[in-house]
């Protein structure tokens, strides 16, 4: 809910001095400071050119494409027809964590996500790990995305033009191919759009969400009239078990209100737009979710699912006879896939932007480019690595590895808001989480359980990626810490003075 009458911001904190170690990795950075610094980069400044509905398309952008255009054949073999219900489970542990995002990201507007708000609330250490996480969560998304949009570019080709790019240049090895060029090609776009602005990319990803939308929606018309009760008979052929571990698999579709809270630099009004776009965006995507799977699951037999990641298309083409509505459906899920790749790449590159300034990562990562007022060398090292990984890893990998470490970010700011508030209690809050803690403690909870819901296979792979993110921590960023070294600080430290907005 809305706050009008919160008090004015406290003054200005300096950051705790050096001491042990212990209380070095505990060092927090006040928020004062994290707001100061929004937008400065190495060199530039990030231009503030988005307004509230730019960063609802942003949201929707990099959430309605993957789950429901691609990774629906994954999930429904584990869920049976309950992926319905899936879905419900994964939107509803997204709607706790949602609510959390939107009074954080209300409070300190700046690109870090939950990477910031960890390291204003919980200490340094905590906010490496979180923004690690992030980095699996938004790197592996992409590449996941990536693969699954070269699955509806050969149903396109198919469909206009009567060739398809062979099994050893469109699919990654392990899945009988060699090398996934499509999915890097749709990477190296999305960066090129990139590199021209992030409102010339809000621009592209507006039209485009449009796009995905008119797909969704013509996909139900068409589905619901081959519609047959009795695929629903057996609901739940796979227990509760295989519902929750489709919901596992699903949630990584739902990072979307993530990736708007990593644009409160570039925001107009951050603090008033963000929370907004937050949960209009979760309300809007979450609805067409259901509806596509239930219309899906209702016209093909839930064990007909898994043969092909563009489920969705061939449904189309069963219902109707007609390979041309298999093959409208295609092109609208190109463009709608690639929306996302767009936008999550976006996420990627501003998050680790926000963990360069602070001296974690790289002083490249936050070298802004005077001209376009974007992080071109950040932008163009992320793509580069996110296109080759979605180039060499089955979709089904990535999928999992992406949903670990989105939930246990989203578990991390689900503690962050409570522990802002006990801290902070006198922050201005422009959004508030109804019944706190209670609604946390809930995201927390859902987010848990749906981290055991992942395999065995997931949790070694998130260890792996965890204990090197350790080793670069001490390695380099500990010593390295804009907080380690107050003396050298790296941007204005004036709150009032962000970047000019665009006009």
């Amino acid at each position: 809910m809305l706050d009008q009458g919160a008090p004015p911001h406290h003054p200005s904190q300096s950051a705790p001095p050096p001491g042990g170690v212990g209380a070095r990795l505990m060092r927090r950075k006040p928020v004062e400071r994290l707001v100061a610094e929004g937008g400065q980069g190495e060199g530039g400044s990030l231009r503030r050119s988005l307004g509230l509905w730019q960063l609802t398309m942003i949201s929707i952008g990099a959430t309605l494409g993957t789950g429901i255009f691609v990774v629906l054949g994954e999930a429904v073999p584990k869920a049976g027809p309950a992926v319905t219900l899936s879905f419900v489970i994964a939107g509803l542990t997204a709607l706790f964590s949602a609510l959390s995002y939107a009074e954080l990201a209300g409070t300190i507007p700046v690109s870090g996500s939950s990477y910031s708000y960890a390291y204003a609330t919980m200490g340094e250490l905590v906010a490496w790990v979180c923004g690690w996480c992030l980095v699996l969560e938004y790197g592996v998304s992409v590449a996941a995305v990536a693969v699954g949009w070269g699955e509806y570019l050969n149903e396109l080709l198919d469909g206009t033009v009567g060739v398809t790019i062979p099994d050893a240049l469109s699919a990654p090895p392990g899945d009988g191919g060699v090398f996934n060029l499509p999915a890097l090609i749709v990477v190296l776009l999305a960066m090129a759009f990139l590199l021209g602005g992030a409102r010339e990319s809000a621009r592209a990803n507006t039209i485009m969400v449009v796009v995905k939308i008119a797909a969704l929606l013509l996909f139900c018309l068409i589905g619901v009239q081959g519609f047959r009760s009795g695929n629903y008979e057996n609901f739940m052929p796979l227990g509760m078990a295989g519902v929750s571990a489709a919901g596992a698999t699903l949630f990584f579709s739902y990072i979307g209100f993530d990736a708007a809270s990593t644009a409160g630099e570039e925001a107009k009004n951050a603090q008033r737009d963000l929370p907004r776009a937050i949960m209009l965006s979760l309300v809007i995507v979450t609805a067409l979710y259901v509806l596509v799977a239930a219309v899906a699951v209702g016209a093909r037999p839930w064990k007909g699912f898994g043969e092909s990641e563009a489920a969705l298309a061939g449904i189309m083409k069963d219902v109707t006879g007609d390979a041309f509505w298999g093959t409208l459906l295609a092109a609208g899920a190109v463009i709608a896939i690639a929306s996302v790749v767009l936008t999550v790449l976006y996420g990627q590159t501003r998050i680790l932007f926000a963990m360069s300034r602070d001296g974690l990562v790289p002083k490249a990562f936050s070298r802004v480019h005077p001209r376009t007022g974007t992080p071109r060398v950040n932008t163009v090292i992320v793509s580069l690595f996110c296109g080759v990984l979605a180039a060499a890893i089955p979709l089904g990998q990535l999928a999992d590895a992406t949903s670990i470490g989105t939930l246990f970010a989203f578990a991390l700011v689900n503690v962050a808001v409570v522990v802002l508030r006990r801290t902070r209690p006198e922050m201005p809050r422009t959004f508030r989480v109804p019944l706190s803690p209670v609604l946390p403690a809930l995201g927390l909870a859902f987010c848990v359980w749906m981290m055991g819901s992942l395999d065995s296979v997931t949790w070694v792979v998130f260890g792996v990626w965890m204990a090197v993110g350790l080793v670069f921590y001490f390695s380099y960023g500990y010593r390295r810490s804009r907080l380690a070294t107050p003396s050298t600080p790296s941007t204005p430290t004036s709150p009032s003075s962000p970047s000019t907005p665009e006009k």
